[in-house]
């Protein structure tokens, strides 16, 4: 199928699979945090501007901290619990990686793409909110080796006459999250496999994305599958279509060059997963049912 982008899987399930990799890797960020979703509750500090330490031989943006960039509308990756704090796979990831370094974990809130420029920008240490490792993201940031492999899939109604991938192409108008793949995909030409901008909208977050196709806005929402199971459970009359739309790694994002910090952070997710701390984490989100 012309859409379906495979890479090397290891299955975890059949919804969502994880594949446990190692890897190498980046220099150093030096800059404020901005946090540019104001709806959503941070719980964390920002990083302030002009401070680094050395933690081993690399340095964060934040004396003794590790600043992690995402979007906290992910579940079962990231997502924000009811007192306000963030929990999910990356977030505990994310934090026996800080454990490991010796470092606090500090978790900056923000839109999907912002979450993506801060860590291009140095403005953060590192971005982890299912980040897809495409060529163009490796144009502008270093990735660590994968530790995740997303399915993408789509949501429509049960009564819906698209039933197959395929359908998607007599859509009057697709729903995607903004700035993910998915979007870039669905956005693209029909040349490129894509169905052109103007049958495509994007939306700040998947949740406002499936809301739409709910208001009958739009008729299909292409979206990662761990996130489309949370939503069409919490939203009855939805399904998932039984073909996989698109299939790519998950990896952590750090500024283009930064390889003393990306050594470590891949030095500790090796360790992480060779001790099965990665595998657990994963259970606790993604069960085998």
């Amino acid at each position: 199928m012309k859409h379906l982008k495979k890479l090397a899987l290891l299955g975890l399930t059949a919804a969502m699979s994880l594949s446990l990799l190692a890897g190498c890797g980046g220099t150093t960020g030096n800059a404020e945090t901005p946090n540019t979703d104001s709806s959503a509750p941070v719980t964390e500090s920002q990083a302030p501007a002009d401070e680094t330490t050395p933690a081993g031989d690399f340095t964060t943006v934040e004396a003794g901290k590790l600043h992690m960039s995402t979007n906290a509308a992910f579940p079962p990756y990231e997502m924000i619990k009811d007192d306000g704090t963030f929990e999910g796979i990356d977030v505990e990831v994310a934090q026996a990686i800080a454990d490991k370094l010796g470092l606090e974990l500090v978790v900056d809130d923000m839109d999907f793409d912002a979450a993506l420029l801060a860590a291009q920008n140095g403005q953060s240490d590192m971005v982890m909110a299912g980040v897809t490792v495409t060529d163009e993201r490796k144009a502008v940031m270093d990735f660590s080796e994968s530790y995740a492999t997303g399915v993408q899939v789509v949501i429509v109604k049960e009564d819906s006459p698209i039933q197959t991938v395929d359908d998607l192409a007599n859509a009057d108008m697709i729903g995607c999250q903004e700035a993910t793949t998915g979007y870039i995909y669905c956005s693209d030409t029909p040349e490129n496999g894509g169905y052109g901008e103007d049958h495509v909208t994007a939306y700040a977050s998947g949740a406002l994305a499936v809301q739409a196709l709910v208001n009958g806005q739009v008729d299909a929402v292409v979206i990662d599958n761990a996130p489309a199971q949370e939503f069409v459970a919490a939203n009855p009359g939805l399904k998932i279509l039984d073909t996989e739309f698109a299939v790519e790694d998950y990896a952590i994002g750090v500024k283009k060059g930064n390889t003393a910090l990306l050594d470590a952070i891949n030095g500790a997710l090796t360790e992480l997963i060779d001790n099965g701390t990665v595998q657990s984490i994963v259970d606790k989100y993604i069960t085998a049912d």
